[in-house]
């Protein structure tokens, strides 16, 4: 339940039992029941750069916004944001990527927007702390349910299979 650690004993408790029974997947598929249709990295660029501007006009424009096969879900949690600082000329510039690892183009598209809602705020707010999570529920008011409800999920599909 590696992906549920942070939660409460008690929520980790009945999401485990779910998963035993085989009722987290049928749970999640009528909660979820749609796929998003962001299938290329041009169109995650395009739909990152959508949910930036209605949402955070001030912060750094970004260069470039891709799914990416090698990420590691496990060791980079749902995603991941760089800045790349270069010397052009005699300006020190920064360029802001995000990279959604490739096992979420398949998914519903509450959690992608949560995994580049969370990337986005990273923007502006570098650590996980009250102000970071405050400006991911402005951007998807929803945010902590859906975040949870992931979490749920990739835990389900690490699971042995239910008995019975």
């Amino acid at each position: 339940m590696r992906y549920l650690g942070s939660y409460p004993a008690s929520l980790k408790a009945r999401a485990r039992t779910m998963i035993e029974r085989g009722e987290a997947g049928p749970w999640l598929a009528k909660r979820y029941p749609q796929r998003h249709p962001v299938q290329t990295d041009k169109a995650l660029f395009t739909f990152a750069n959508e949910i930036r501007q209605n949402f955070m006009r001030q912060a750094p424009l970004l260069n470039k916004v891709l799914y990416d096969s090698k990420l590691d879900v496990i060791a980079h949690a749902l995603g991941l944001h760089t800045a790349i600082s270069r010397v052009q000329g005699g300006r020190l510039v920064a360029k802001k990527e995000i990279r959604i690892a490739s096992l979420f183009k398949h998914i519903a598209p509450e959690f992608l927007q949560m995994i580049v809602v969370h990337e986005l705020a990273h923007l502006r707010e570098m650590n996980h702390d009250k102000a970071f999570y405050r400006l991911c529920e402005s951007m998807q008011p929803d945010y902590h349910q859906v975040e949870f409800d992931l979490r749920l999920l990739l835990a389900q599909r690490e699971a042995p299979p239910p008995i019975g």
